[in-house]
């Protein structure tokens, strides 16, 4: 069975601005991440990649992507990810998150969540590890997070 998260953004994909509606609407259902303006541009099982693009309200003194900013994008598209992957009596939430800053992050920044395991079913719950690369517009990763997500089965 699809995860009911995954059969609305293969709705809205089909439409045209149908990924900006889409994220619209995960930003509505959380609204901190509204914050970075993100574009959800890919959603399958086990992937998902998201853009934000540079602007004044996301830049730090320095006139980079604000490092927040970052973990902001790293945690939607890797809590997207895995909530368009679970299956449907298991649910999730983040325990922790490393980060590695590599590179000044200027520009549109493009974002893939993987998990490190696959995503199962299981009687009892177990972390699941996500890591989340983040690369600007030449294809340099400037951002990389390792996202400990909690994954355990839906209370009764």
């Amino acid at each position: 069975m699809t995860a009911p998260l995954l059969s609305l953004y293969r709705r809205f994909s089909r439409w045209p601005a149908g990924n900006w509606l889409f994220s619209r609407a995960v930003c509505f259902k959380a609204p901190y991440f509204a914050s970075i303006s993100p574009l959800i541009t890919v959603l399958e099982p086990g992937r998902c990649e998201g853009v934000i693009r540079q602007r004044r309200r996301i830049s730090n003194h320095i006139g980079t992507v604000h490092a927040i900013a970052m973990c902001n994008l790293a945690e939607l598209v890797g809590g997207v990810m895995v909530d368009a992957s679970l299956p449907a009596d298991m649910r999730w939430i983040p325990k922790g998150m490393e980060v590695k800053y590599q590179a000044k992050a200027l520009g549109v920044l493009t974002a893939v969540a993987s998990p490190e395991i696959p995503i199962v079913s299981a009687a009892a719950g177990y972390d699941l590890p996500v890591l989340v690369r983040v690369t600007d517009s030449k294809g340099v990763e400037v951002f990389q997070a390792r996202i400990a997500m909690w994954v355990s089965p839906k209370k009764a």
